[in-house]
């Protein structure tokens, strides 16, 4: 069934929604970056309290999305439910993550910890302002089945372009001939960031149309007297919430694909560095970066447009199982994409070897250009070959995550109409996204601790410079096993999802007879 003009979301509103997703993921990917990796080499922090600073403010951070979701559910302003909260929480985001990471070359230890984990809860709290409501209102910019699997490909396209640049943060800020100190660097780019977050995070406050909510019923009054009644009313929609069959589905199998990746997200990289390249950086080179900026793009241009198109045709349920399938037959893949005597083979081919020469030539000719305006890191040796076979897998797996939030978020919008249905108003797009999003970060969570479990298991140790065979091999059978396995799990979860395209629009037009809509 064709999308009347209603209901279709204008290129302008899906770029700006598309911009505020952009910030969703830069942020997160930076600080993520900052904490896990600069901290320790920048500052020389302790990595077990980089840890905790990493984690704790996460269960800070997983309270205050379900609050932010109620609130802004239930708010009345002339501009809207969301648009006032997205705006301010951007402009606050970008201050508090610039002066997160305006520390002192000197500074100890002890202060380092304290200033990053007070000025991160600070910025959570700006950032949950502007992220749940932000999540809500894609969920409420067009009622139409299809048209809300486009908005959510548009706006997942363009986040994406996030983990095209988060890598090459490893290469950048380390890079002598940009920055005189690593810190200087974090500094920078920090303020970059910042500046980023406060310009394309107003765009979709700016511009982006929710659902008219003038004469929505039934919403509580926000303010202090309210603040016990409120709680009462908050758990009793997080507990209704949690009776809806399909979005209790959509949150299982989130966790299950995104935590799976999540858990050997790392791998790869220590893969290329300690097993293709026997522990050297250096011979790597900017292999690592390329091979999650190159996956950003396939997942980007050609994956998540693949998507969009399946789930159009055959159904959003039928595009998951098949695109989790793919994501599948790529993790398997890997174990031959990564393979030292497979690619040192291909090399020596004749298609091998003319691509190489290919590559070569164009980047010896780029990288004096690249050196002369201090980007050099974006150069390429060939000198010791091009591991090709690393991207082979890349087209599959990534059918994984660029089909779990493009076509997840399209199913919560439709989960949101059948609540309505069943309990009224007011919509709750927002408290469904903050649960959902909840589900997303306690996960995460529980996959950064996983994931250095899982290291410790198979003998793996950043510190030495060759690994056992042994040691390696396992890493590789776990950066396997691990995401095949959770995918195939959330295949079994989504097998009976039930809300289909025919009964969204039953469902639809069931809400606009009890509106008394035309």
């Amino acid at each position: 069934m064709s999308t009347t003009s209603r209901n279709k979301v204008p290129i302008g509103q899906k770029s700006a929604f598309g911009a505020g997703h952009f910030i969703l993921n830069i942020l997160p990917g930076t600080l993520g970056v900052f904490i896990q990796f600069f901290l320790l080499t920048a500052w020389g922090v302790d990595p077990l309290w980089a840890g905790l600073l990493g984690g704790l403010p996460r269960i800070f951070d997983s309270i205050t999305d379900p609050i932010m979701g109620f609130i802004s559910d239930n708010t009345k302003s002339r501009w809207g439910r969301r648009r006032p909260y997205i705006f301010v929480g951007a402009i606050i985001s970008g201050i508090l993550f610039f002066l997160m990471w305006q520390l002192d070359d000197d500074a100890s230890q002890t202060y380092i910890i304290w200033h990053v984990m007070v000025l991160q809860l600070l910025f959570l709290i700006g950032n949950t302002m502007f992220a749940t409501p932000l999540v809500g209102l894609g969920y409420e910019m067009t009622s139409d089945y299809n048209e809300r699997t486009r908005l959510m490909a548009f706006s997942n396209t363009m986040g994406q372009i996030a983990w095209m640049i988060v890598p090459w943060l490893y290469v950048i800020i380390p890079d002598t001939e940009t920055f005189n100190t690593q810190t200087e660097g974090v500094r920078t780019m920090a303020l970059i960031v910042g500046i980023m977050c406060a310009v394309f995070g107003i765009l979709p406050a700016l511009f982006c149309k929710g659902i008219d909510s003038s004469h929505m019923e039934n919403r509580k009054e926000i303010n202090f007297k309210t603040l016990a009644s409120n709680m009462k009313e908050l758990w009793a929609g997080i507990v209704q919430v949690s009776k809806n069959k399909p979005f209790m589905k959509l949150c299982g199998a989130t966790f299950l694909v995104f935590n799976g990746f999540q858990l050997v997200a790392a791998f790869g990289v220590f893969i290329i560095v300690f097993y293709m390249y026997n522990g050297s950086y250096e011979v790597a080179g900017t292999w690592p970066a390329w091979f999650n900026t190159i996956n950003a793009i396939i997942t980007a241009f050609i994956v998540i447009p693949i998507i969009s198109r399946m789930a159009n045709k055959w159904g959003k349920r039928n595009a998951f199982l098949i695109s989790t399938f793919l994501s599948i037959v790529g993790y398997v893949l890997k174990w031959w994409g990564f393979d030292i005597e497979l690619n040192n083979a291909f090399n020596k081919t004749a298609m091998g070897q003319s691509m190489t020469d290919g590559v070569a030539a164009i980047f010896d000719y780029l990288n004096p250009h690249l050196d002369s305006i201090g980007m050099s890191w974006f150069s390429i040796d060939a000198s010791n070959g091009i591991p090709w076979l690393i991207f082979l897998p890349i087209p599959l797996f990534a059918f994984g995550m660029g089909g779990l939030f493009t076509l997840m978020m399209s199913m919560t919008a439709d989960v949101c109409d059948l609540d309505e249905l069943e309990n009224g108003m007011p919509r709750k797009e927002g408290t469904f996204g903050a649960i959902y999003w909840l589900m997303v970060k306690i996960g995460q969570s529980i996959a950064l601790v996983l994931g250095g479990v899982i290291l410790s298991i198979v003998g793996f140790d950043p510190n030495v410079t060759e690994q056992s065979v042994e040691t390696m091999t396992n890493l590789r059978i776990a950066d396997i096993i691990v995401p095949a396995t959770t995918a195939g799990l959330a295949m079994l979860v989504m097998w009976r999802y039930s809300l289909n395209e025919d009964r969204a629009r039953e469902i639809k037009e069931e809400l606009i007879e009890r509106r008394g809509e035309l």
